[in-house]
């Protein structure tokens, strides 16, 4: 099957890449001028160059396919350089949904996230209302919201690498955030932590399955884990012996906000906001569904942070 893939080549995309590969399809991606380079076996891929703004070679690569994979997304914004949420997120999905439906391609399936809501961040929000916009369309459309996603990144960008490096390679202790006053939470906050090659199945074993049309899945691991947790299994693949202190997330935000517009700032001020929120959902419906034994959270399979 010809499958139109909108954001193949950062971290889950190359992973869906590959998995679309392996199981017969043919992937078309629409890839910006100058990231042809970060393509997996692009030598097996069928390349459109353009941007999402592009209506055009949209149209060019939609009208070619059988299904469509929408994953463009970001982690954080740069509105000075226009590049945002609402445009990757939204504007981007709604025009790929409206072509589709233009063109009559009716299988649609739309990387959301776990926890997105109307009145959340603006990452949440535009989340949602590609969602629900996607919702309203006569397409045979699948959602999927994962949690937080983890496996070896290949020179992209994931969760626990980034928390390595921004985090336990500094000569600081490790923060464990509380809002307020209320230090006896510090760190309590948990997230399901899911692999990536699990969310990639997901992705691909769906496109054929009807039984999934007009679903939504949230994806996390078998098991939550929280932030004290969490330090503690990525410092040990990492090998490091971190300290961890309660640290107020007040300040930090207040921080974040003046300074978020600067790449090396290591985290926004919605990006806080969510941290604190949790993320955790069960998912053991959808892996008996999808036939998935799902990969655990254990040192053992963060074993790349030890060697990237």
């Amino acid at each position: 099957m010809k499958v139109a893939l909108f954001g193949g080549t950062g971290f889950v995309g190359t992973y869906i890449t590959d998995e679309l590969l392996n199981n017969g399809h043919n992937p078309l991606l629409l890839v910006r001028p100058g990231s042809e380079n970060k393509v997996s076996r692009a030598n097996d891929c069928t390349l459109k160059i353009g941007d999402i703004s592009d209506k055009e070679i949209i149209e060019n690569t939609i009208k070619e396919s059988d299904a469509i994979i929408y994953n463009i997304g970001l982690i954080r914004q740069y509105p000075k350089k226009g590049i945002t949420f609402e445009k990757t997120h939204f504007e981007g999905a709604k025009c790929c949904i409206d072509i589709a439906k233009e063109l009559g391609v009716k299988r649609f399936i739309l990387m959301s996230a776990n926890g997105v809501k109307y009145e959340g961040t603006k990452y949440q929000s535009t989340k949602f209302l590609a969602d629900q916009y996607l919702k309203s369309s006569n397409l045979n459309w699948t959602i999927f919201r994962p949690s937080l996603i983890f496996g070896d990144p290949k020179g992209s960008i994931e969760f626990c690498t980034q928390l390595r490096n921004d985090m336990l390679n500094l000569p600081l202790p490790a923060p464990l955030f509380f809002e307020k006053l209320n230090v006896i939470n510090a760190g309590k906050f948990s997230m399901s932590p899911i692999h990536i090659t699990d969310v990639a199945k997901c992705f691909v074993k769906c496109i054929e399955m009807e039984n999934t049309y007009k679903k939504i899945y949230n994806l996390g691991g078998l098991y939550s884990y929280n932030w004290i947790e969490l330090i503690d299994t990525i410092s040990k693949a990492s090998e490091k012996n971190k300290w961890k202190i309660p640290a107020p997330v007040e300040p930090i935000k207040m921080a974040a906000m003046l300074l978020e517009w600067l790449p090396i700032f290591p985290i926004t001020k919605d990006q806080l906001t969510m941290l604190l929120e949790g993320n955790t959902c069960n998912s053991s419906t959808a892996f008996d569904e999808f036939d998935i034994q799902p990969t655990e959270f254990t040192v053992e399979n963060l074993s790349y942070l030890s060697t990237n």
